[in-house]
């Protein structure tokens, strides 16, 4: 019985603090704020559209390439034909531009969310971390009454009119953001990152292109700029969510931003990042900001109650679940690395969805072999089918060069070949150590299995793991060479076009 009671008694607590939680998160707040997050990024997405365009990056990326690189059981999605594909990629501007003015805005955001992810499935050697960030946030976005007041539905009577929300969306919005930013601190704690590489290696590449770049050049300050960025993300995140720190942590993490985007021109992620974090305030601060800067010019009555609003509902056992799965999720997926006993950095596995955002500078060349049952064989550079950029991924990333060795297998029996064997020969540098075999070149890769959940023994380790191997302790550190024309770090720049370096990948 006592047992019985227990049980009985834990049981209450948990349901005691669901229900707490339920109340906390159905709680009366003032919509403004997530009206400010909803304008912020449609119009950020409508300027990332334009970039796209501006570059013609759909054609660069999805119809010159004869290859695609789709994600695992979803090989069905293809790239549209031209000109359809040009045709749907507007359909991402036209509903980012919905989502801003609040037109329509649920079937706007969720068309935004189909055809945007469309494209984001469509080719691995494309993922960029922002992107994903994108549709997590479209998809919280997706759920949220945003629409409610500040918006075209509302002044046209589309939707129910409303000054206040639940709660829940803006402590989504949060403990999303709180998720991307602290796995994106603890990635960065590795021996390489905290002895100042690949940030050494980029940073002196830029010291003759950005004003402030030749304090650089001093390696205290390399190190403090190393080990602030992963306090900043370890411990700066949480006290976003405290009152009296959140407004400096902003402040820094504002700078932190800016400056990223003059070092690195890394598109939209430091805007869209600095849009969302605004999310931490108080849920009325545009209009505590606005009588802020008004009450310096003139004295202002009491602000007065809203009337007539609608109030909020109480949040549904299906909702409670949903966030649960969706949290669960979050948090779970980025710890996939602790499958593979190497180097994510060497080896590519786990790196996909886990925040690893410019912590790596690797460098590869190679070409494939192509044997036939004959004896006869080919040397395949993959530019000669590939983009640039889907080469350069291809070469550092293992689960591409297993697809790509099953792509010429496939191209090579469609010739007239028969069953023919691949082979890699590829050599790959990984935050400036000497470069070294990455693949075993004896074995033949339409032979093998991709293990995605585990090492792969075709897989060669990297010899040298830690950066005290290849340099001495931290003080001083060993002169740095310059960056090679086809590195990462001589290219750091260059995301407006990332096609123009060959061979070299940084994250």
């Amino acid at each position: 019985m006592t047992v019985t009671r227990n049980i009985l008694g834990s049981g209450g607590r948990i349901a005691d603090r669901i229900e707490a939680l339920r109340a906390h998160l159905s709680a009366p707040v003032s919509i403004q704020s997530l009206v400010v997050l909803r304008i912020l990024f449609g119009g950020i997405l409508l300027w990332d559209c334009w970039r796209y365009i501006k570059y013609t990056r759909i054609e660069r990326y999805y119809v010159i390439p004869e290859v695609n690189f789709p994600y695992f059981g979803l090989s069905f999605i293809q790239p549209l034909p031209e000109p359809w594909i040009h045709i749907l990629w507007l359909g991402v501007g036209l509903t980012a531009a919905l989502i801003m003015l609040g037109l329509f805005y649920r079937v706007a955001t969720i068309g935004f969310l189909v055809i945007f992810g469309y494209f984001f499935l469509l080719d691995k050697t494309q993922y960029l971390n922002h992107n994903y960030m994108v549709l997590l946030y479209a998809f919280l976005l997706a759920m949220a009454p945003a629409n409610r007041a500040f918006s075209l539905d509302a002044w046209l009577g589309l939707t129910e009119r409303s000054l206040v929300i639940p709660r829940w969306p803006v402590s989504a919005i949060k403990l999303q953001t709180e998720i991307i930013l602290i796995y994106a601190g603890i990635v960065k704690i590795t021996d390489d990152w905290l002895r100042g590489e690949p940030l050494r290696m980029w940073m002196h590449a830029r010291i003759d292109d950005v004003w402030i770049a030749p304090i650089f050049q001093y390696d205290a300050i390399l190190l403090a700029a190393a080990w602030g960025t992963v306090a900043l993300h370890i411990l700066g995140a949480p006290l976003l969510l405290w009152k009296r720190t959140r407004l400096p942590i902003f402040v820094i993490y504002c700078c932190f931003h800016v400056s990223n985007s003059a070092f690195f021109n890394i598109g939209i992620f430091p805007w869209l990042t600095i849009a969302v974090t605004t999310i931490f305030f108080a849920p009325d601060w545009p209009q505590r900001l606005l009588r802020r800067g008004l009450s310096l010019v003139e004295e202002l009555p009491a602000p007065p109650r809203a009337n007539g609003v609608a109030a909020p509902r109480v949040v549904s056992n299906t909702l409670m679940l949903v966030l649960a799965a969706w949290f669960a999720v979050q948090i779970a997926v980025p710890q996939r690395q602790l499958f593979f006993p190497n180097l994510v950095g060497w080896t590519g596995d786990g790196h996909r969805f886990s925040w690893r955002m410019r912590i790596y500078d690797r460098d590869a060349e190679g070409h494939f072999r192509v044997v036939a049952a004959d004896g006869n064989y080919w040397l395949v550079d993959p530019r000669h089918f590939l983009t640039r950029r889907q080469a350069r991924a291809v070469l550092t990333r293992t689960d591409l060069i297993h697809e790509f060795a099953g792509w010429l297998e496939t191209r090579w029996a469609e010739d007239g070949h028969g069953d023919v064997a691949v082979y890699a020969e590829i050599q790959k540098s990984l935050n400036g150590r000497p470069e070294q075999l990455y693949i075993d070149p004896q074995v033949d890769l339409t032979s093998v299995s991709y293990n995605a959940f585990g090492p792969d023994p075709w897989v060669l380790p990297i010899e040298s793991r830690a950066a005290e191997e290849i340099m001495p302790a931290w003080w001083p550190p060993l002169p740095l060479q310059k960056p090679s024309a086809n590195s990462p770090a001589a290219t750091a720049g260059l995301e407006q076009d990332p096609g123009q370096s060959m061979v070299a990948t940084s994250d």
